[in-house]
């Protein structure tokens, strides 16, 4: 155990030196695994890692996934969520900012990436903000968090990577972040819907609604059609989370030609992105591999095993030791890096947690949990300073906003994600009804 927490102090180390993880991670595993066993096994170990992770039918989710939320973003399938959104609230005080909150969530639900819903929902929704009064602090704040939602809500690419991770199945996953994520909508609702009451200023009074155009209406319930699509198939056993991707790229593909938004550079760009962010993606779950071979083999998940039962920890005061560790790690490291870091220390310590005879008493159903559990921590993470992933997007997409004033609006949303999480945390069945 000693072995790997010097490896771990120097995975830190090598990060904040600024080195990319996916390479700090793999040369610390690799060298640390050398060290303690021998050279050649390291390297068969540090091949082996490359090449299934590169030949894994699991993962090619993944890419799926990435291009039908990159095909429906540069398609325009925002702004029809927006509008939609807009006719709903639209009377009401704060109706933009409520609209944003709940569009963002629509776009996360078919993209599954909380930045691209940031990035996207920076450029559909900020500017009739601005165009009616209301204050950049809210304005930001509501597509900062709103964005966040992307992670969890599903289809979800961090609850994918978690499943396959820990072997969990992804159909149970992604049902379990249901519930949690309608929940995080409703939360800021009512984060926007304080707000404005305590400060009138943040938004203007009462504004009218602009009527929807066609093509926008057929976003909305081709976007609406296209969660049921997914959803439903999976939950009903109709296919698996695989073949939901593939069908939902091709799904996004036709969508996008319907409502004429996607042209030729635009598919281009969308097949770009696709390819950069599942490079990264790929790199970083490499590395991820070779780090946790080294720390299994230094004995780390079985030394903080030996130290629950040596400290006489109870099961709950293990898991609020890890959500406190996420907290910590969340204001400097970003999302997808924390969660590959931890979760392959972590999860063996929770998956011999005893929580008695509550819904937690099954193994399986409380790493689900776990997973829902350190999703929202994520989100959390995604708006605390300093790093804060979502208002750094903002900030590279609003160039005239500054840090403080965007950090100043995801106030209100920080204080509703740390609500969410402790009542995820005291009432396990809001993430696990739909799956008992």
């Amino acid at each position: 155990m000693i072995e790997s927490t010097v490896g771990i102090l120097v995975l830190l180390g090598l990060i904040f030196l600024r080195m990319p993880i996916a390479f700090a991670m793999s040369l610390v595993g690799g060298i640390g695994f050398g060290l303690m066993r021998d050279w050649n096994a390291a390297g068969a170990m540090v091949g082996n890692a490359v090449f299934e992770t590169g030949l894994s039918y699991s993962l090619s989710v993944v890419p799926l996934f990435i291009f039908m939320g990159n095909i429906l973003a540069q398609s325009g399938i925002a702004h029809g969520l927006f509008a939609g959104a807009d006719r709903l609230f639209g009377r009401m005080k704060g109706g933009l900012a409520l609209a944003t909150i709940l569009s963002c969530g629509g776009f996360s639900a078919v993209s599954g990436s909380s930045l691209a819903t940031a990035a996207t929902m920076s450029r559909v929704a900020m500017p009739p903000m601005r165009k009616f009064g209301y204050s950049d602090s809210l304005a930001s704040g509501a597509i900062a968090a709103g964005g966040t939602l992307g992670i969890l809500i599903p289809p979800s690419v961090i609850l994918i990577i978690y499943g396959l991770l820990t072997e969990s199945d992804i159909g149970k996953l992604f049902i379990a972040g249901l519930l949690p994520g309608l929940l995080g909508i409703i939360l800021y609702m009512v984060a926007v819907v304080v707000a404005v009451r305590l400060k009138p200023d943040l938004a203007p009074p009462v504004t009218q609604s602009e009527p929807m155009a066609k093509h926008d209406r057929i976003g909305v319930f081709g976007t609406l059609g296209l969660f049921v699509f997914i959803m439903g198939g999976i939950y009903g056993g109709f296919f698996t989370p695989i073949e939901a991707a593939g069908m939902g790229a091709i799904f996004s593909l036709v969508l996008a030609l319907l409502i004429r938004g996607l042209n030729r550079s635009g598919f281009v760009d969308a097949c770009r992105q696709t390819v950069s962010s599942s490079g990264m993606i790929f790199a970083i779950i490499i590395g991820a591999e070779i780090f946790s071979a080294f720390v299994n083999f230094a004995g780390l998940p079985d030394g903080l095993v030996d130290l629950v039962y040596t400290y006489d920890l109870s099961a709950w005061g293990v898991i609020f030791i890890m959500v406190a560790i996420y907290l910590i790690m969340g204001c400097v490291f970003e999302s997808l890096s924390m969660i590959l870091l931890t979760v392959p220390v972590f999860y063996p310590v929770v998956s011999q947690l005893d929580f008695g005879g509550s819904v937690l008493g099954d193994a399986e159903l409380v790493l689900i949990w776990f997973a829902v559990i350190v999703v929202v921590v994520t989100e959390i993470s995604l708006i605390t300073p300093p790093v804060g992933m979502n208002v750094f997007v903002l900030r590279s997409v609003l160039k005239d906003v500054s840090l403080s004033t965007i950090f100043r609006g995801v106030l209100p949303f920080w204080i509703a994600d740390i609500v969410r999480l402790a009542l995820l945390l005291a009432i396990p069945s809001i993430s696990l009804v739909l799956l008992t």
